[in-house]
């Protein structure tokens, strides 16, 4: 992998992430952009505890363009883009309409292909260790930022999820605190230390997983099931079969495994609903521990944490999507209406022959 990094326009931040060492990345971005100027603002609930990042700038973001303006594809002639080169493997730039900035945080965006068309399931394995590279180094940088305590890589795809731009492209949002869901992790995880004596619940929950009927896919390095409690019509969760807190700390053999088996789990999302049906929305979500202090969580330390990731999709059946209504909305408990593991079951079903 090589990285170069540059800046557009306007001073935001853009790194290629090139598959060819001898590749030469001297494109200079020719648009007329003044400074991106944001409004964003963390404010914390008082009653609930969590924060909610208020960004009234975002209101003016690009907008399901047509494909020949789209700002991820690169740029052609006179055609300028987000990315100044005429082609890519991955890149990485800040966002210009960043829900966090400053001292509230950060935004990044991820494009997998400069391919229009594609999503990341049509990624070669080659492309997606490529992105998966590119995620731990991303990771790694925005850790040493003083603003920041958690990094979150995710994709979201489909306009039912409310992606507003149709090339294939992830986020990374580098938090100035600890979520709520990742609190609610580190609680449960020091409950279960102390009633145990030590014991990891991520450990616990994993083998007790592989011990079942939820299994979707195994591999040597990685494993993914339908967790006991999902929340989503169909939910996978995929662990690294050895522990460790964060894309960082993934050995080789891992990071060689990873694009086989994801690849494959995305593939496999796509024939849920049987031919003939649109491309399965998703939301694909890497929860690494925070590199913030977890005094708060007794007895818990970074190395506890276990790195996972939750792919998921919000349609139930053809044509018909999971919303979330008053209880989900309203009190946070969710309703599912696909058993665990009759949804495991269809993944395993849809196998590539």
């Amino acid at each position: 992998m090589k990285k170069t990094s540059t800046r557009l326009a306007d001073g935001r931040e853009l790194v290629y992430y090139d598959l060819r060492d001898d590749t030469v990345r001297d494109a200079v971005d020719r648009r007329p952009l003044e400074r991106t100027v944001t409004t964003s603002e963390v404010r914390r609930d008082p009653l609930l505890g969590d924060s909610v990042a208020v960004a009234s700038h975002r209101q003016g973001r690009t907008y399901h363009p047509p494909a020949d303006q789209c700002p991820l594809c690169p740029s052609d002639g006179e055609r300028l883009s987000e990315i100044p080169d005429s082609a890519y493997d991955v890149v990485v730039f800040e966002n210009r309409f960043p829900s966090l900035a400053g001292d509230s945080g950060r935004c990044e965006v991820v494009c997998f292909t400069s391919d229009h068309d594609a999503s990341f399931a049509d990624l070669s394995e080659e492309q997606a260790r490529l992105v998966l590279d590119a995620w731990t180094d991303r990771t790694s940088e925005l850790s040493h930022l003083p603003s920041v305590e958690q990094v979150f890589c995710f994709e979201n795809r489909g306009a039912e999820i409310g992606v507003t731009l149709g090339h294939p492209h992830g986020q990374i949002y580098a938090y100035p605190f600890t979520t709520p869901r990742t609190a609610l992790m580190l609680r449960s995880l020091a409950a279960h230390k102390d009633a145990t004596g030590g014991g990891n619940l991520f450990d616990s929950v994993l083998e007790e997983e592989l011990a079942g009927e939820r299994v979707v896919l195994e591999g040597e390095h990685w494993a993914a099931f339908v967790p006991y409690a999902a929340h989503w019509p169909y939910e996978v969760h995929l662990y690294p079969k050895r522990r460790v807190p964060d894309l960082l700390g993934l050995d080789e053999a891992a990071r060689t495994e990873f694009p086989k088996v994801y690849l494959e789990l995305l593939r496999r999302f796509d024939r849920i609903f049987g031919e003939g049906e649109p491309p399965t929305p998703y939301i694909a979500a890497w929860h690494q521990a925070p590199f913030g202090q977890l005094e708060e969580f007794e007895g818990v330390t970074r190395d506890d944490f276990a790195l996972h990731l939750e792919l998921f999709t919000i349609r139930r059946t053809s044509g018909k999507l999971k919303f979330l209504a008053g209880s989900e909305s309203g009190m946070n408990v969710f309703i599912n209406d696909v058993p665990p593991e009759r949804a495991a079951e269809r993944l395993r079903e849809v196998a590539s022959s």
